[in-house]
């Protein structure tokens, strides 16, 4: 298909028989702008307008994310990296720019590690597998030794009420509001490494940080920044983990400098 024949606006495709919500803006270059997790395509319409300036954007919603549904099954990066690679063909978006925030950064890395794109920007990017803390090893170890012990004391029923009910008090936010099928897919993602993709990164690739993020920490974008043969990292002082929001002004002169680049 002509990118070019798609109006702008919200857009609902079918790939590969699943729904794919997007929101296509400007013209030019193909653009791929990917959310983070607990997050929708309109968090990063900010970045969406700057990329517009230059890019056709294409700001999608990841299956179970804004207005795309969940997926049937519990997806790992492999299946949301498929799916935006299926997209792409089908819409003939050749040699697309891939802009990930989070999460996002994760189908980023895995799609550019394996195909042909122009130029790749990671924005407080997940990939790198975070290091745990005792503190972590206690409550994964703790919570596994109590809910064996309610599965003994209580009955599988009330002993599966129980544990959920565990799991809504012990896990972030983002765990606690989300489906059962989206918690399963978040705990899948989460542990998935992608560091060794990093190096099969060809393209340019421009990393952008809040120094202050705790999510995904800046020391994480300089190992990527080390691993990524093509690549530079900007990081924002006082930025979060939503550099894009904390720092916006700068962001938009980053990102619109990096698009506008020949190379």
């Amino acid at each position: 298909m002509n990118q070019d024949n798609i109006r702008p606006g919200e857009v609902d495709f079918v790939v590969n028989g699943v729904k794919l919500h997007a929101e296509v803006s400007g013209s030019g270059a193909p653009l791929l702008l990917m959310h983070g997790w607990g997050c929708d395509h309109t968090t990063v319409r900010s970045i969406a307008a700057t990329a517009a300036l230059t890019n056709r954007v294409y700001n999608i919603d990841f299956p179970g994310f804004g207005a795309s549904p969940e997926p049937d099954e519990v997806w790992g990066v492999e299946e949301y990296t498929a799916l935006v690679e299926a997209f792409a063909r089908q819409e003939g978006l050749e040699l697309p720019v891939l802009v990930g925030h989070s999460f996002g950064g994760r189908v980023a890395i895995l799609m550019a590690s394996r195909t042909p794109v122009s130029k790749v920007v990671l924005v407080d990017a997940a990939g790198i597998k975070p290091r745990r803390s005792l503190a972590y090893y206690y409550k994964v170890y703790s919570f596994k030794a109590a809910k064996r012990l309610a599965y003994l004391l209580l009955g599988k029923e009330r002993a599966a009420k129980h544990i959920e009910a565990m799991r809504a008090r012990r896990g972030s936010s983002d765990y606690s509001q989300a489906s059962p099928k989206m918690r399963a897919i978040m705990s899948k993602v989460v542990n998935q490494d992608l560091t060794d993709r990093l190096s099969l990164i060809k393209a340019p690739t421009l990393l952008i940080w809040g120094e202050n993020d705790t999510a995904t920490p800046v020391a994480d974008a300089r190992k990527m920044a080390k691993l990524i043969p093509d690549a530079g990292l900007v990081s924002f002082t006082g930025g979060g983990h939503y550099s894009f929001l904390d720092n916006p002004a700068q962001f938009r002169a980053v990102l619109s400098s990096f698009l506008n680049s020949s190379n």
